[in-house]
């Protein structure tokens, strides 16, 4: 923003606590004309979205554009998300680590989208606001109190879906171990509880996939090995009762399921671009990863119900399998 009208407009608006269509309007003027969203600017922004209570609906679209064309396309390097970056945004979208609004969870969540590479801590904070939500009941997510703690809704999982989708680009194709941390501790608070359906898909195909690069295999990429089943959302609600057959058919209805998404010989484009990234990840993949896994699941001295059918999955997918999982392999029949 420009010269003294700019900010004497903005002071304006903070004394006011309230944000109209109409001030959106001139933000939007003042902001672009130049076609620069400077670091000032951001933070003036950042301000406003602080100091007003009051927003109208045109103001959360603009402060998202903003913001993710600042951070994504003006910081440098332009297109990614340096460390230094992510700690600015975390830093400014957060308290005390908890993002508090919707409208801040939906620019993070953004700027992971449109940017060609982030970090993989930005991903994990992202997903750890989820987890949030979902352990202890805090943060953007449970605005409107719609959501309750300890149970994990479908809205949850399609917010989780689509930030592991969000950090798939630029060769981050294998869910990372940090982004298995927090699928694993998540899982873990929910483990009892009715969840919705698709929490079981989205578990046992991220981590499957979490394995199989671990173990060397070129498996699909994220977006064709996270992609949501129909046969799901013909589920019965009864989680257990979806559970237990799985489990009675060794995971043969996700099996069966997840091939028909996958279709790696109707993908080319997906498997040659996982072929290059899988063939990075290989240089620097060692065994403290695949020991990770078999000592994580199952960690509480027995399998939960969706881990079972995580290993019986991975068991009929997987070609090769890393010799620290096969311990864990053998104890499922």
């Amino acid at each position: 923003m420009h010269g003294q009208n700019a900010a004497a407009r903005i002071a304006d608006i903070e004394a006011s606590e309230r944000i109209t269509p109409l001030d959106v309007l001139e933000l939007r003027r003042l902001v672009f004309r130049d076609g620069v969203v400077t670091g000032s600017e951001a933070q003036a922004l950042f301000r406003l979205n602080d100091a007003c209570p009051d927003q109208c609906a045109e103001w959360p679209v603009f402060f998202v554009e903003a913001i993710t064309d600042h951070i994504v396309h003006q910081a440098r390097p332009a297109g990614y998300i340096s460390a230094q970056n992510a700690d600015w945004l975390i830093g400014a979208v957060s308290r005390s680590g908890v993002v508090e609004t919707r409208t801040e969870l939906e620019l993070l969540v953004r700027v992971l989208e449109v940017a060609k590479f982030s970090t993989e801590r930005l991903a994990a904070f992202a997903l750890a606001q989820v987890k949030e939500a979902v352990v202890e009941g805090k943060g953007a997510l449970m605005q409107g109190g719609e959501l309750v703690p300890g149970v994990i809704e479908k809205a949850e999982v399609d917010l989780l879906r689509r930030i592991l989708y969000a950090f798939g680009g630029d060769g981050n194709i294998a869910i990372t171990r940090a982004e298995a941390e927090v699928l694993f501790e998540i899982n873990d608070a929910v483990a009892s509880a009715r969840n919705d359906p698709s929490w079981n898909d989205l578990f046992v195909k991220a981590i499957a996939n979490f394995v199989m690069c671990a173990s060397g295999y070129q498996a699909p990429t994220r977006e064709v090995a996270l992609r949501q089943e129909s046969f799901l959302d013909r589920a019965d609600a009864n989680i257990g009762g979806f559970l237990a057959r799985m489990a009675s058919t060794g995971g043969r209805e996700l099996l069966a399921a997840y091939r028909q998404s996958v279709d790696i010989d109707a993908d080319w484009e997906a498997r040659n671009q996982w072929h290059d990234a899988c063939a990075r990840r290989a240089e620097r993949c060692d065994n403290v990863e695949a020991r990770w896994l078999a000592e994580r699941i199952g960690k509480d001295g027995r399998l939960q119900e969706n881990e079972l059918a995580l290993v019986r999955f991975i068991k009929e997918t997987s070609p090769s399998i890393h010799p620290e999982l096969q311990p864990l392999l053998e104890k499922v029949a």
